[in-house]
């Protein structure tokens, strides 16, 4: 499958994903913004994606390192969920994604439900990996039946495999990871990325997660720049970007209006279909 033969769900909206990558929120180490300064600039940052034409915006707490493993403090879901929602009242057509760094599924799923985003990210559904938060372990099991107990099916489940800034506890053939995730977690879509934030993604890794997944969404997830669309979208159905929105491409910034307007015009230079403007 690729990106011209997306299912029509997909082709509506989720093609070209920019994130959005919030400033340190209240409790994190590095907090200085008052909330309502990072609300401005969270809603000014999908201004500029909408703008240029992205289809789909994903808020993540980037600026809260060093992460929990896991659960995240109260005020962390609190301040995403006012982010999200003043993108949702500013921007009421421009679908969200939600992911809340390092892997708290629970949190991602109840603010995407109560903002009526469209999808959450989670680093790692199934498995365990050793990260720079020590071993992390998908549980899936839980995460469908949270999704199913507070009516959030409507919220698709956007799983990494392989995950950036990690490594296997013991390696397993990254095609069979990704089958699982989908036969097994039943993940909605799935993300490769490089080995870390910015990193670029091995074209081979790409090719046999496709040759294992054929009925969801396939997205390059880390790494892409305007000038390597044309090899990646034979093997994608979508790419994820944020470290090339910056002005300096280097995560955690605000999204420039620039770098955003010349990666969008690049991706409908080779998709003119699918403009959003």
């Amino acid at each position: 499958m690729s990106v011209s033969n997306m299912p029509p769900a997909m082709a509506v909206f989720a093609r070209l994903v920019g994130v959005i990558h919030l400033p340190p929120l209240p409790g994190s180490p590095l907090a200085s913004l008052p909330m309502r300064a990072i609300v401005e600039r969270t809603v000014e940052d999908a201004r500029v994606l909408e703008g240029a034409g992205f289809h789909l915006a994903i808020l993540e707490n980037f600026g809260d390192t060093p992460f929990y493993r896991e659960k995240v403090p109260a005020v962390t879901v609190a301040a995403m969920t006012a982010c999200a929602a003043a993108v949702r009242a500013a921007l009421p057509n421009l679908p969200l994604g939600i992911n809340v760094l390092r892997n708290d599924a629970d949190a991602a799923l109840a603010i995407a439900s109560v903002v009526g985003a469209m999808c959450i990210r989670v680093n790692v559904h199934t498995g365990a990996r050793v990260t720079d938060q020590g071993v992390v372990q998908g549980d899936a099991a839980a995460t469908l039946r949270t999704r199913r107990a507070i009516s959030a099916e409507a919220v698709n489940i956007w799983a990494d495999v392989h995950v950036k800034h990690s490594a296997p506890l013991a390696a397993r053939p990254i095609a069979e990871e990704a089958s699982d995730l989908v036969t097994r977690a039943m993940a909605d879509a799935i993300l490769v990325t490089g080995s870390g934030t910015g990193k670029a993604i091995d074209p081979t890794q790409i090719a046999l997660v496709r040759a294992a997944i054929r009925n969801v969404p396939l997205y390059v997830a880390s790494g892409t720049r305007p000038e390597d669309l044309p090899a990646l979208v034979e093997h994608c159905d979508g790419v994820i970007v944020g470290s090339a929105l910056r002005a300096n491409g280097i995560a955690g910034g605000p999204v420039d209006i620039a770098s955003a307007t010349t990666f969008a015009k690049s991706f409908r230079a080779l998709f003119p279909r699918d403009s959003t403007t």
